[in-house]
């Protein structure tokens, strides 16, 4: 699968895709380990190792330590690729304010 798609597919396509989009932003920015991420966006720690694990399992990030201390960081891919995946957040993104504003008319 093209990098394009699976970033399509983790972000746009599946539930969660919103935390997901919002993690690989910050590990742009700087690496973090699953407790930073958690207080960084404002989620459960458990949420945070969920979405954690289906990035790692796809490839969008990678890992270096282990147990509490395993920082996460993005994919050489993802980082070669970032635009595409700002492409596809900023769309995504005023995807759902669109829909949200719709909801509350």
């Amino acid at each position: 699968m093209s990098m394009k798609r699976l970033l399509w597919w983790i972000i746009a396509g599946t539930r969660g895709g919103a935390n997901r989009a919002r993690i690989i932003t910050i590990l742009h920015d700087r690496p973090s380990n699953a407790n930073q991420l958690a207080e960084m966006l404002n989620l459960d720690y458990k949420t945070i190792r969920h979405h954690l694990d289906v990035l790692t399992k796809n490839g969008i990030i990678v890992t270096q330590g282990d147990g509490y201390g395993m920082v996460y960081f993005l994919s050489v891919e993802v980082e070669e690729e970032y635009a595409i995946f700002q492409d596809i957040w900023e769309r995504f993104g005023k995807t759902r304010k669109s829909k949200t504003r719709s909801e509350e008319d």
